[in-house]
Formats: structure tokens, C-alpha cells, sequence
């Protein structure tokens, strides 16, 4: 298996105060960012499907079966 694939992160969105581009109840895809963490802030790829930085405060990570992370790719 493609160790990228091993290695995938998701997180449910639970907050999106002023960001027109988060949906609240959603699950999307978080790219490693060790600087933004620091911060307090995590990197998703959000409903543009570009990375933004977001308060970690906005999402919950989630550990997914590899199907649905699979099915979360292919949707974007």
C-alpha cells in the first residue's frame, strides 16, 4: 500500500464562524502542517478544494476505514 495513502488524516468540521468555505457536519481532508499546529491552526483542503488554514477549534479528527477515506478522495 502507498504510504501516502497509509498516512491520510481527516477531521469533521463542527465550527466554520465566518468561512463561507467550511460546511459544518462535513469531513475533509487535512493536509500535515507541524508550523500551523503550533498555532493552533490545521490545514484542510476546504469546499474551494484548495489548502487553507483553519482554527483546530473548527474540527475534530476522525479515523476512518480506508474505503471511506478512499470514497472521500474520489468525491472531491
Amino acid at each position: 500500500m502507498d504510504r501516502e495513502k497509509e498516512n491520510r488524516i481527516f477531521a469533521l468540521c463542527i465550527g466554520n464562524k465566518d468561512c463561507e468555505d467550511l460546511e459544518i457536519r462535513k469531513i475533509y481532508q487535512v493536509l500535515p502542517d507541524d508550523n500551523a499546529k503550533k498555532e493552533g491552526y490545521i490545514r484542510v483542503i476546504d469546499e474551494s478544494g484548495e489548502d487553507y488554514l483553519y482554527p483546530q477549534s473548527y474540527f475534530i479528527v476522525v479515523r476512518l476505514p480506508r474505503e471511506a477515506q478512499e470514497a472521500l478522495i474520489v468525491a472531491r
